[in-house]
């Protein structure tokens, strides 16, 4: 791109012609992303102040997302693509980072260190006025593809730890850019949620010798929460669910990663995702604003006690009503959801899909 970061076109054709020379004048990519650690909570906080200035819900006709036009320069250079994925230009954590200096001990318990890692922004389609619910089965699976890809690639990063691919969707949650896309963040540790998981299950492990997931998994499929499944997946509603709203997506054979998925399990994986998505739209006859995240395996750690699931949730509760982190959840980690989980499944399952 003009300012030197990269930007992949996925094609679904061998045909394809993309135009490649980024036309916009601009200055070069310039971010100050640094981690600290949060000694009382054991964990990593990024600080990046040059986000503040990012790109906030502009007019559809300003999109950066959408394909260039001779009037009108994008973030995507060609004037068409499927899927294409580039740097984000705001990122969290950049590569650049990790030949940086590392800040010198300043005698409290504080630790600094550069934002190392790299973020990258995962646009669905150059259909602005879509969704991920409308993609084609066989445009779903180009996304898997598109995840497995650039999950493998950051993952080999020596300052990589965790890649984490994930969609935010609608105003409610907080979205700046209405254009379907999702993200991939590269971390340079294993993220707080991911290590407490893997700790779980490996207490669970050293005291059944089985896999804690694919004991969830087994309890679910048994119960009265499920909302769809097929050969390779099932998609269920947990019966400890925080949202009013929340699916986990889950293969019936433990992988570590999305690389790891053969081409039937990332078909079926389309297949059921798009079901479920459909079924969120159609709940309140309304696009569903919900977060999508990918769990998989660290890149270096644990990869033997992780199994591979999507976790999707809303905070909608009901039609026109949100669910605000209040005091307890945001305060204490308390969760309190106002829907009981087997409800939320049926309510689902009832759903009318397209």
């Amino acid at each position: 791109m003009a300012d030197g970061r990269e930007i992949i076109y996925f094609d679904e054709t061998d045909d394809a012609v993309r135009e490649l020379s980024d036309k916009r004048d601009l200055p070069p990519a310039h971010t100050n992303s640094q981690i600290r650690y949060d000694p009382l909570l054991d964990e990593w906080v990024a600080i990046a102040s040059h986000r503040q200035s990012r790109t906030f819900l502009p007019p559809t006709s300003q999109c950066p997302l959408c394909p260039s036009t001779p009037d009108r320069l994008t973030e995507i250079p060609s004037s068409s693509y499927d899927v294409v994925v580039f740097e984000n230009r705001f990122p969290s954590f950049t590569s650049s980072a990790a030949d940086e200096p590392v800040p010198g001990d300043d005698g409290t318990l504080v630790t600094r260190r550069p934002g190392a890692g790299r973020c990258e922004v995962v646009c669905f389609t150059s259909d602005h006025n879509s969704s991920f619910a409308e993609l084609t089965p066989a445009r779903a699976r180009t996304v898997v593809d598109v995840w497995a890809d650039r999950t493998a690639a950051l993952s080999a990063l020596p300052f990589v730890e965790q890649v984490f691919c994930f969609e935010n969707r609608g105003e409610e949650i907080g979205v700046t850019l209405a254009h379907p896309h999702g993200q991939i963040y590269a971390y340079p540790f294993v993220t707080p949620r991911t290590r407490r998981m893997l700790d779980s299950a490996r207490r669970h492990r050293e005291r059944t010798g089985e896999n804690l997931f694919a004991r969830v998994l087994a309890d679910e499929r048994a119960g009265e929460r499920v909302v769809a499944s097929n050969d390779n997946w099932t998609a269920f509603v947990p019966a400890f669910a925080r949202w009013p709203f929340e699916v986990h997506l889950y293969p019936h054979r433990q992988v570590a990663g999305i690389p790891e998925l053969s081409g039937a399990e990332r078909d079926d994986f389309a297949a059921i995702y798009l079901d479920v998505l459909q079924r969120f739209d159609a709940l309140f006859d309304a696009k569903m604003p919900y977060i999508a995240a990918w769990h998989q395996a660290p890149a270096r750690v644990d990869r033997d006690l992780a199994y591979l699931h999507l976790q999707l949730f809303s905070i909608r509760r009901e039609a026109g009503k949100l669910k605000y982190l209040a005091g307890s959840e945001s305060g204490m980690g308390v969760f309190i959801n106002d829907i009981p989980p087997e409800r939320s499944a049926a309510l689902l399952r009832e759903a009318t899909t397209r």
